[in-house]
């Protein structure tokens, strides 16, 4: 369904296209915005599991007069999005240089609703997923729906407020934020999962889903099965020599952090990670014409243990805000979201970026753009996967023995470690006044494991990667 959409909304363009560009054909220079500009875009999207996606966003930006475009002086983002099964997605966003002199300041409130959550577990390989048996629910109409066995439902809300300061030549600078999350994480509902199914392939209550066997087996324990809240102070140091913020062509973004989030600061389960990343933009071709950009990102654990539900996140700090991976537009592209999970994670990001076609129309900058990449990521730290029951917490001893055996059983179907999730994929995109940016990508997992990472995905968002 969404491949149909994507050729429909692909066949719209060029015809668009081609009209546009006869008209635009002699624009010469790029305008320079001034002023608000505003970016309304619709959030249409399916999923067996949750149904339609229903929703909108909006991008406004603040170029003032005009002296620091490309770059915003301010920029807002608000989103709203429902799903027919229930779920719901709500994001607002601010990001301002000159509210506070010589200080960027950034905040974000998201809160999302979710009630067929991935969950595949943790490692990556080292947990099993099966394909086929989600394969033969989709295709064969004996067989129920597979699915829901790799859901959980989640409640996420999520609170930042970041600020980044000048330490040499508007180059270099320290950063520095407080961020405020909170998780109730649990089972699915079957009866919403189950909803306008037929009954042939409704999810049963005699198959447990993967996170409720992850409880029996101990390995997400009782005080973290929940959620929790979760209070943490980010440091950080940043490197900035690109071009332009919203689409760049040139120079390095390179960044790390610590979070930190004890328990004297109001965190349930204390934990404390770092990260460091490095982009890279190297232009093939002058003016934005072809761009070779890379990105290289390493995730981890001080110490052995993080509560599970804060391992999806990758840390961010400053304009960006948290989202879960890895997996998804925003982290491994076509790779399902959260498959790959663990106490460290190494990640990277390649594209080539083809600027086609840029003219001016209607006193506007537009571009369009094609991309070719590849995405990768690993777990570098495995989390604890032990067996975390004593026979005495079961109820009898045969009960105790077929859990151990059913959890042995599990754990030979996965690799001992992780390996490589590789995928491959492309894009279009049309770019205006060189921040809103739509993109349309499709990626696909390769590789001798890629039937365990899923079938691939398109993507219809906002913005570069990276």
């Amino acid at each position: 369904m969404r491949i149909k959409s994507f050729i429909i909304t692909l066949i719209l363009a060029s015809l668009s296209f081609g009209a546009i560009a006869q008209t635009a054909k002699d624009s010469k220079s790029e305008i320079i915005k001034k002023g608000y500009n505003f970016g309304p875009l619709p959030a249409v999207a399916f999923d067996a599991d949750k149904g339609f996606q229903l929703g909108a966003l909006l991008n406004i930006y603040d170029f003032g007069d005009g002296s620091t475009y490309p770059n915003t002086r301010q920029q807002w983002y608000f989103e709203a999005s429902f799903f027919t099964k229930g779920s719901q997605l709500y994001t607002i966003s601010y990001d301002n240089k000159f509210l506070i002199p010589g200080i960027r300041f950034s905040t974000t409130l998201t809160a999302t609703n979710d009630k067929a959550m991935d969950f595949y577990g943790f490692n990556g390989y080292m947990s099993y997923y099966d394909h086929q048996k989600v394969n033969d629910g989709k295709k064969n109409d004996d067989m129920y729906l597979y699915s829901p066995k790799y859901r959980i439902n989640r409640v996420a809300v999520l609170f930042k407020t970041d600020f980044i300061g000048n330490i040499w030549d508007n180059k270099f600078f320290w950063e520095a934020g407080y961020h405020l999350s909170y998780f109730k994480q649990g089972a699915i509902n079957r009866e919403k999962i189950n909803k306008n199914k037929d009954e042939n392939k409704m999810f049963p209550d005699s198959e447990p889903t993967l996170f409720e066997q992850y409880r029996t087996w101990g390995i997400i324990s009782d005080d973290e099965a929940d959620g929790g809240l979760n209070s943490t102070v980010r440091l950080g140091l940043l490197y900035d020599t690109r071009d332009k913020e919203g689409a760049p062509s040139r120079g390095i973004w390179a960044e790390s952090h610590l979070s930190l989030a004890p328990k004297w600061l109001g965190t349930e389960n204390p934990y404390y990670k770092y990260s460091a990343t490095f982009r890279h933009y190297v232009p093939i071709v002058d003016n934005d014409i072809l761009t070779f950009a890379y990105r290289l990102n390493y995730q981890g654990t001080i110490g052995d243990n993080a509560p599970y539900y804060i391992l999806p996140y990758i840390t961010t700090m400053g304009q960006s805000y948290d989202r879960d991976g890895m997996g998804g537009f925003r982290t491994v592209r076509g790779l399902m979201r959260n498959r790959v999970q663990g106490l460290d994670m190494a990640t990277y990001n390649a594209e080539m970026r083809w600027r086609f076609v840029s003219f001016t129309l209607w006193k506007q900058n537009i571009a369009f753009g094609l991309n070719a990449f590849s995405d990768g990521t690993m777990v570098t730290k495995a989390y604890d996967m032990s067996f975390g029951r004593s026979a005495e917490e079961f109820a009898s001893q045969t009960d105790y023995q077929k859990a151990k055996a059913e959890y042995d059983e599990y754990m030979a179907m996965g690799l001992d470690s992780d390996r490589p999730h590789i995928t491959v994929g492309a894009g279009l995109r049309f770019i205006m006044n060189q921040n809103f940016i739509v993109c349309f990508e499709y990626g696909k997992p390769v590789g001798k494991y890629s039937k365990q990472d899923g079938n691939g995905a398109f993507y219809i968002n906002t913005g570069f990667l990276f």
